[in-house]
């Protein structure tokens, strides 16, 4: 795990090194530097394989290709082996010389033999060109923009604008968007000129022209559930449970390659139990709120002592929490509003004193059903199989009457899936977000956003349609960016062995009956994690990771300093700031909560002082 920056044009070893010391923090065992033919890389390491001769950027050892390269590529020794019997020789023993082979050898058509988390960029002497791409999932980040006639890119956005042809603008649209769905779903970014490339993408630039390709599909497939009688349905998820059970320990066991002591993080959930259990580590890590409900330490040091393993914990003080929120945004690149990327960051603090990686179980709910909304097609069954014209009816009918038990449930029954679900987090409607914007802006709609990954659905039932959509937009933009940014602003890497391409696999060809039951959630997932876990833990329900923000904003405290930020130059800038007040008010006198809404307006105004310019927000 490291980070990566460049960009093409000119040589200026200043911007070039001005810009990789923006991203120390992702590698702080050393730097590297590339410069030839208008092409500029800069590196930094944080060593995990090879530890003496791994550095970068790296070049073959005819002088052709040259690359930089974040992540880590689990089946490399393979690879290696595959590459040998065609008669390569290598003088490293770690994965990047690997991967550059493999593009030597076999160019774009490698990434698919690709087993691991990895952002990359390789330049061709010969032709002139860059070549680029990003991991299945979107795990590892790269962002690029043309700026002043140049291809600027790097693993965080904070290093291109260290670049002196970078211009810092706030990108309208991206605001609008995120006031939704609480984190930058678009491909373009908060700050206007710099986009992210999709997961499962390569990019070809040369002489000015940009191509980019989509390589690899998440797919599931279209099966609604098992057919046949009661044996034959126990039959067959016995099977789809051994299948499960056996491909997550291998996955595990790919993911410990390396050359320096791996960890765990532990929360209460069934996900990062059953990597605790089967991981074969020797330290878990977990935090805690000091509030009464919101703390789950004692769970994870009761697992660990039952595995035998050393669980270090840290209770997360009100004070730390809000003392660091500004900083935590900052480390974020773009404005995030889930209150779990707080908890992430501590947990990465108190990981890092202990050990250089960490295991970690996102993307476990997104593959195999986790979510207790993917319950939700089944409940508005009744409903939802009316007649369309009928369920417009309803909708009308239902809007126009005063709140009531169960309003809601006629609400979203009668509507679409498509229409109600846009991902795991709907903040503001687009009508809200009018009213709050200064400006106005209400495009992209949701729906323009969320259509084009539905139209990919065809054949789906309601739960798959909704666990494709959070793979494409909440996965990438949400679980697996705080993942990313919280483990490497303390120069510590995270591994999520679910987020492998062999674990999709399997989860994909799950009926949905062996993912979500009208009683439990992830239930062909539990009965393989009940293989190594008590009962009390292969059945918990999810919790996230929980946090008191509802409460917080009712204190005096913390009322008093989101309510001057919301009357701060920067709120005034882009909000009606007697809406936002509105809203606060509203929320501390307990007729609504409008936590979220209030949370992400703040947690927006956070980030823009950090990359603007505390004086916006009267600091």
């Amino acid at each position: 795990m490291c980070g990566f920056t460049g960009f093409t044009g000119v040589e200026n070893n200043t911007a070039l090194k001005d810009m990789t010391d923006k991203i120390a923090h992702r590698g702080p065992d050393g730097e590297g530097y590339f410069t030839a033919d208008g092409i500029n890389f800069g590196f930094r390491r944080l060593a995990f394989l090879d530890l003496e001769h791994g550095n970068q950027p790296m070049t073959t050892q005819d002088g052709r290709y040259t690359i930089v390269f974040n992540g880590e590529i689990y089946n490399y020794q393979t690879l290696q082996q595959e590459l040998e019997e065609q008669g390569i020789t290598f003088t490293t023993n770690g994965d990047t010389e690997v991967l550059l082979q493999l593009y030597a050898a076999h160019g774009e058509k490698m990434l698919t033999k690709l087993r691991g988390m990895f952002a990359f960029v390789v330049y061709d002497k010969e032709t002139g060109g860059l070549f680029a791409a990003r991991d299945y999932f979107g795990i590892k980040p790269f962002y690029y923009g043309i700026f002043g006639g140049q291809l600027l890119f790097a693993s965080e956005i904070k290093a291109l604008t260290a670049h002196p042809d970078f211009t810092k603008e706030i990108n309208p649209a991206a605001l609008s968007a995120y006031l939704s769905f609480q984190y930058s779903v678009l491909d373009e970014c908060m700050l206007k000129g710099v986009f992210k490339l999709p997961p499962a993408h390569f990019m070809r630039y040369n002489n000015g022209e940009m191509h980019i390709q989509q390589y690899w599909q998440a797919e599931f497939a279209a099966a609604k559930n098992t057919k046949g009688n009661k044996e034959q349905r126990a039959k067959a998820l016995n099977e789809a449970v051994e299948r499960i059970d056996d491909i997550v320990g291998d996955s595990i066991n790919a993911h410990l390659v390396s050359d320096v002591p791996i960890g765990s993080f532990l929360s209460s959930g069934v996900d990062s139990s059953l990597i605790a259990a089967r991981f074969g580590g020797k330290n878990t890590f977990t935090v805690g709120f000091d509030y009464d409900g919101y703390n789950e330490i004692g769970y994870a040091q009761e697992l660990s002592e039952d595995l035998g393993v050393t669980n270090h914990s840290k209770v997360i003080t009100t004070a730390e929490y809000w003392g660091n929120l500004a900083r935590i945004q900052y480390y974020m690149d773009e404005p995030l509003a889930d209150p779990a990327a707080i908890a992430l960051y501590f947990v990465s603090q108190v990981a890092a004193k202990h050990v250089k990686g960490v295991l970690s179980g996102e993307g476990a709910d997104e593959l195999f059903g986790g979510y207790n909304i993917y319950q939700e097609p089944r409940a508005l069954r009744p409903i939802s199989i009316l007649p369309k014209f009928l369920r417009r009816g309803l909708y009308k009918i239902t809007g126009k009457m005063p709140a009531f038990r169960g309003r809601n449930f006629l609400l979203r029954g009668a509507m679409d899936l498509e229409e109600r679900y846009i991902g795991n987090a709907k903040i503001f409607s687009e009508d809200e977000r009018k009213k709050i914007l200064r400006t106005g802006v209400g495009e992209p709609s949701t729906k323009s956003i969320t259509a084009p990954i539905y139209a990919k659905t065809a054949g789906y039932d309601g739960v798959t349609k909704m666990q494709f959509l959070d793979i494409h937009t909440w996965l990438v933009g949400d679980i697996l960016l705080k993942a990313d940014k919280m483990t490497m602003a303390h120069s510590l890497e995270g591994r999520v062995p679910y987020m492998d391409k062999e674990v999709f696999a399997v989860a994909s060809q799950l009926p949905t009956g062996f993912r979500v039951t009208k009683s439990t959630t992830k239930y062909a997932f539990r009965l393989a994690a009940a293989k190594h876990l008590q009962p009390k833990w292969s059945e918990k329900k999810k919790l996230g990771f929980p946090v008191p923000i509802r409460l917080w904003l009712k204190d005096d405290t913390y009322y008093a300093r989101v309510k001057e930020a919301f009357e701060a130059p920067a709120a005034q800038e882009f909000f009606r700031t007697d809406k936002l007040i509105a809203l606060l008010n509203t929320h501390r006198l307990g007729k609504t909560d409008n936590s979220r809404k209030i949370w992400a307006v703040y947690m927006f105004l956070l980030w823009y002082g950090e990359f603007f310019g505390n004086d916006s927000l009267g600091e």
